[in-house]
């Protein structure tokens, strides 16, 4: 489920046993939060970056997650009775009006909060949601660029070329696509931004960070989701051959269904009721040697590994980031953009008594047993009198 849109009720359709059921599977086996953590990280980001003097830049496609950034960002406790104005330009704004048309499709949450407050076009209730358009009528005299706001836009390059963007400092939000890299989903941004936009990425004035805002299930919740059907065929569509893959290897839905990823224009044979010989699903397991040293560990990997087009995002920049995920190991490949985020973001709070400098940061916590926040997730800018320097 998202805020404007209900989930599919698996209750309804339990035991339905279609002879064939063709659904999305662009995310592969990757295992995401829940919908409420994507959205509870994504909130605190942009809080940061408000907090931090950081207007917010959010491109979208007209309709679908503009509209659920909006209804994200005038209900979440972060931003509600906020003096900050969220700016909807172009499309995504023609979106909102088609949205309004639909109210009584909406869910009933939406249907409820619209009876006390304007679904989205609101200068009264804070935050204030307007129009891009009219920013000059509403602010007078260009204003509205004069303290930190949020912009959501199908034309990054419309809103980046008012004059005034230039003076301000930008966070600049990209939502993640499985299997792609903002370089792939926005070359006009990357690629062919003007100069001097260029120059304001590359002297920190502007930062470029992503987030996850799931569109379709997940690995798990895809597999739930065939077990509630239990159909004979399932075709996997929509995703990149290699996570398709993955989808058709996994060992419980091997042993119980008829998988499919087929290739554009090519015939599928379905027989129905029929006995069908399920193929081998293709090896995409690697085997590797672990060697301990004195004081690092050592992982060999097969060559045959970087024929897979993922290996190109995972080493990007040959650093890798580990964690535990119960009793296995997984390994995550660290971005170049990451690393200039964190190289901006240690830069400006160099010197100040924030959380970032203080000897009781550790691990995204306060460890510092007389602070009030102690034990409590912290923003690196965060600030509280038991601040002591790092030695």
């Amino acid at each position: 489920s998202s805020r404007l849109v209900d989930g599919l009720p698996l209750d309804e359709l339990r035991g339905l046993r279609p002879d064939i059921l063709i659904t999305e599977g662009s995310y592969g086996t990757s295992r995401h939060p829940h919908r409420r953590q994507q959205e509870n990280q994504l909130a605190e980001r942009i809080h940061r970056a408000i907090a931090n003097g950081q207007s917010v830049l959010l491109p979208t496609e007209p309709l679908g997650l503009g509209q659920e950034l909006l209804m994200l960002l005038r209900s979440h406790h972060h931003f509600t009775g906020r003096d900050v104005d969220i700016w909807v330009d172009g499309m995504v704004a023609a979106g909102c009006d088609a949205y309004l048309t639909l109210m009584p499709y909406l869910p009933s949450t939406v249907q409820n909060f619209a009876r006390h407050q304007p679904l989205f076009w609101d200068t009264r209730v804070r935050p204030r949601v307007r129009r891009w358009s009219q920013r000059d009528e509403h602010t007078g005299d260009d204003a509205w660029y004069q303290t930190p706001c949020i912009v959501i836009t199908d034309d990054i390059e419309r809103v980046l070329s008012s004059p005034q963007t230039a003076t301000q400092r930008w966070l600049l939000l990209l939502t993640e696509r499985p299997g792609r890299s903002p370089q792939d989903l926005y070359p006009s941004l990357i690629e062919h931004m003007p100069s001097q936009f260029q120059s304001c990425i590359q002297s920190g004035q502007w930062l470029v960070d992503t987030y996850l805002l799931s569109e379709h299930c997940d690995g798990p919740g895809t597999a739930q989701l065939i077990h509630n059907l239990r159909p004979q065929h399932v075709i996997f569509v929509h995703g990149a051959p290699q996570y398709l893959t993955d989808l058709t290897g996994l060992d419980e839905l091997q042993s119980r269904y008829h998988l499919h990823c087929p290739t554009a224009h090519s015939l599928v044979e379905l027989p129905i009721g029929e006995m069908f010989h399920q193929p081998a699903p293709p090896d995409v397991r690697y085997e590797g040697e672990l060697t301990e040293l004195e004081t690092i560990i050592m992982v060999t990997l097969p060559e045959n590994m970087t024929h897979d087009p993922r290996w190109q995002h995972l080493a990007d920049t040959g650093l890798v980031e580990a964690r535990w995920q119960g009793d296995e190991l997984v390994l995550r490949g660290v971005s170049q953009r990451e690393l200039l985020s964190q190289g901006t973001e240690a830069a400006a709070l160099s010197g100040l008594e924030c959380c970032e400098n203080c000897r009781f940061f550790r691990k995204q916590r306060c460890s510092g047993q007389s602070s009030p926040l102690f034990g409590f997730k912290v923003t690196p800018e965060g600030y509280c009198p038991a601040f002591e320097p790092r030695s």
